[in-house]
């Protein structure tokens, strides 16, 4: 059954597709609760939304790689529940693991993985207990593929893909609704699509629909609905040829 979400709450609210998200949800009268580091980019994006869609919009400043300030988000899941959790929130840093900054690194885990395990634990009891409810996780097609110069962010989205996937399989049939977005390329800007490159607003649209219809996984854009087929067929020693030629190119470029 297709579900309309009256309350959400979608966290890297202020940019992106997080930013897309928020406003394709107040279009479709949902009230909201936007979280991101940014304090100043949350309130102007509020003002806009309750002016232009008449929504309740709540702002929660928080970088939720801070334990303490992580908390504040998971007790206002518990409190105050909402019908829609959006893990968008998430990062990747580029280059060789063993060249980067191990700290980063941990705090990329922690933002990607932690903190959105952190917040499903907090969100999906009430949604179990009331019978309805959606929890739409941003994972990514690296999650699929060995992804060197990425390695920390690959290896994160598998684990989020993988994630929502079990949660998918153990709720069904009880009204919750755990969903994968999986996009590929994606332009963080107001940019068009291309061939490789798809727009933000056409992935989190696909999220969207995709949780309100009970999908476990949604892999948005025709290219690369048709590469995921590839990816789990074809033996990994040939991925990883194929994409260590790929980071090889990228190191010499730079």
């Amino acid at each position: 059954m297709r579900q309309a979400y009256r309350t959400a709450l979608v966290t890297g609210a202020s940019s992106g597709i997080g930013e897309s998200f928020a406003r394709l949800l107040a279009a479709r009268g949902t009230d909201l609760v936007i979280v991101a580091r940014r304090a100043d980019l949350l309130d102007r994006l509020a003002r806009e939304l309750v002016e232009r869609y008449r929504v309740a919009v709540e702002v929660l400043a928080c970088d939720l790689t801070d334990p303490g300030a992580r908390a504040e988000v998971e007790g206002r899941l518990r409190d105050d529940p909402v019908e829609l959790l959006v893990n968008n929130a998430g990062y990747g840093a580029f280059g060789a693991f063993a060249d980067l900054d191990l700290d980063d690194q941990l705090a990329e885990i922690e933002l990607n993985v932690t903190a959105l395990v952190r917040l499903t634990h907090a969100a999906l009891p009430g949604m179990l207990e009331r019978g309805r409810g959606g929890v739409l996780n941003v994972a990514s097609m690296a999650g699929f593929a060995p992804s060197p110069g990425s390695a920390t962010y690959g290896a994160t989205k598998a684990y989020v893909a993988s994630f929502s996937e079990s949660l998918h399989a153990e709720v069904g049939g009880r009204g919750v609704h755990v969903t994968a977005l999986c996009p590929g390329f994606t332009r963080t800007g107001d940019d068009g699509a291309d061939l490789l490159w798809l727009r933000r607003e056409d992935v989190a649209r696909a999220g969207l629909d995709a949780v309100a219809a009970g999908r476990a996984l949604c892999v948005p854009g025709a290219q690369y609905k048709a590469a995921l087929p590839a990816l789990k067929i074809l033996p990994r020693a040939l991925l990883r040829a194929a994409a260590n030629r790929l980071w090889q190119q990228a190191a010499d470029t730079r």
